[in-house]
């Protein structure tokens, strides 16, 4: 690709991972240049009038860690919020221009899958069954699960090592590199947190 340049990122529409949300309800769309400072001025104080009920946070690629730093402060501030976590694909399209257009080259489209979340966070009650549902005051459990998985999954690792690495499923590599940006991001607790609790999907 040393002879193009991107000129371009589509992304393509993908549907809310949930369903009966009320139509007017609030979504913060988090972009990787988005100030969190401004987002959650205007979150909060709309979660803070009595006939808000529910906010969404939507977030991809870049903007994944964004959109868990905006919910966990959103959290703190207001302590008995209900959450309900996907964790899906979105599929992007890149637009690769050829540097020299006299060269002959023709331009590329890159169809690229990267990851996303959705979370829910709600002042009412919500389905305790539905994957990714997190109780209010339930992040010390949380904390206990995920040190297990995390020493669960070094075990895993060194057997791994002992053994060498075969070859990884499709289903394999996307939750490997979902689990990847999330660690590259956030601190390993937080993140093995999410993974532990969402439900994973693709569009």
């Amino acid at each position: 690709m040393e002879n193009y340049k991107k000129t371009k990122i589509v992304e393509k529409p993908c549907p809310l991972p949930f369903t009966d949300l009320p139509p007017d309800i609030i979504e913060m769309k988090v972009k990787d240049g988005s100030k969190i400072r401004n987002l959650m001025g205007y979150a909060i104080g709309k979660m803070e009038l009595d006939s808000v009920r529910q906010i969404l946070f939507t977030g991809s690629g870049k903007a994944v860690s964004k959109t868990i730093t905006c919910v966990e402060i959103m959290k703190r501030r207001l302590k008995e919020l209900h959450q309900i976590t996907k964790v899906l694909f979105k599929q992007i399209e890149e637009i690769w221009e050829p540097i020299v257009p006299e060269a002959g080259l023709d331009a590329l489209t890159v169809k690229r899958n990267i990851p996303a979340i959705c979370v829910l966070l709600s002042k009412d009650a919500l389905d305790p069954q539905e994957p990714g549902y997190q109780a209010p005051g339930s992040f010390d459990a949380f904390w206990i699960e995920t040190l297990k998985a995390e020493s669960q999954a070094q075990m895993k690792r060194k057997q791994v090592e002992c053994l060498g690495s075969p070859e990884q499923s499709p289903e394999t590599e996307r939750l490997v590199g979902v689990a990847w940006g999330f660690y590259r991001n956030q601190p390993a607790a937080l993140a093995g947190k999410l993974l532990l609790n969402t439900g994973l999907q693709s569009c």
